[in-house]
């Protein structure tokens, strides 16, 4: 049965989850933040700004107002930058339904507070609300999910039924979805991939092999899972397809905008000036940052994330970090 579904933000993902949902039949409402973009999308049927050349479905609708696209809706998805997640939840809050499901697809953990995102969520919405939500992650480039090549990704609840409600909402013959229930585990999975996608553009940049990118994989997923660990997550969900899946994806696909910016660092480039031309959000930088002190706060050890840290934060060397990463004392590896 057809879902009145509000997604809210019109970046890359927003877009492709919107057109995929308006495309398999529900009605669909997408929220931008920008005037003008809603202004084209209805025009033209693309987002040119951030998935330019995908022709989106005719049945999507566009709106520039957040309660438009909220009130009313039996389901809402929010895709906005993990930064900016608490203050659209406030103001979209008073239109939501109270029998809506909530799915978040943003990946990061906020810098003021260092909450995960369901961690937000919890804190902002009546326990009722909560009760519904979910996270959906893996790995997933946008292009490629627009251009219909098959994908799986996971969406974890704390209520199986709601997991297996947005299953049979999100899933095609093309986009395979899993349930999980470990929501601290598949979130986290997306927030720090990006931070190992930033280290292993680095070494990309600085012109090392795949030995080096296959060490900073492994080791970045030893990260993962052992702050995983600490905040209560199980670490299977890191062998999984939000875990190993979406870090493995992020760290050698060329639409990684968070390599990218790893690549462009480690060819010698100010982080200012690679931001400065960025118009879609590299999530990684700021989520180094919320990590960084996250692992600090908690005592786990994150090697890789503190060199990053260094080099985004502290004007480190790529060269010297990597240096500093290989003469560690040793040890035995672990997890």
């Amino acid at each position: 049965m057809p879902e009145k579904i509000g997604v809210i933000g019109a970046g890359s993902w927003g877009t492709t989850l919107a057109d995929l949902l308006a495309k398999k039949g529900h009605d669909v409402t997408l929220w931008a933040y920008e005037p003008e973009l809603v202004v084209e999308m209805a025009q033209t049927r693309y987002n040119s700004i951030f998935l330019p050349g995908i022709s989106l479905s005719p049945a999507l609708k566009f709106t520039n107002l957040l309660q438009e696209a909220v009130a009313d809706k039996g389901l809402l998805l929010f895709v906005v930058p993990s930064q900016v997640t608490r203050r659209v939840v406030k103001n979209a809050l008073p239109f939501i339904s109270p029998s809506a499901i909530i799915v978040s697809a943003s990946k990061g953990i906020e810098v003021d507070t260092l909450m995960t995102v369901s961690q937000v969520y919890r804190e902002l919405l009546p326990q009722e609300l909560y009760a519904t939500f979910s996270a959906l992650s893996g790995p997933s480039f946008a292009r490629e999910v627009a251009q219909e090549m098959p994908t799986a990704v996971a969406v974890a609840s704390e209520r199986g039924e709601v997991a297996r409600k947005v299953q049979q909402i999100f899933n095609t013959h093309k986009f395979r979805v899993y349930t999980n229930n470990d929501v601290a585990g598949v979130e986290l999975g997306g927030a720090i991939k990006n931070v190992i996608a930033i280290a292993a553009g680095i070494s990309d940049g600085l012109g090392f092999g795949h030995n080096t990118r296959a060490a900073l994989i492994t080791r970045g997923l030893a990260e993962m899972t052992r702050l995983g660990r600490a905040l209560g997550a199980r670490e299977a969900t890191f062998a999984g397809l939000a875990g190993m899946g979406d870090l493995v994806l992020t760290c050698t696909g060329d639409l990684s905008r968070n390599r990218t910016v790893g690549i462009q660092l480690g060819q010698g480039r100010r982080l200012t000036e690679i931001l400065g031309e960025m118009r879609m959000v590299a999530e990684g930088v700021k989520t180094t940052e919320s990590a960084y002190n996250l692992a600090a706060r908690l005592k786990v050890e994150m090697p890789i994330t503190e060199k990053v840290y260094e080099v985004l934060y502290q004007d480190k060397p790529a060269r010297e970090a990597v240096l500093e990463l290989m003469t560690r004392d040793l040890k035995a590896e672990d997890y």
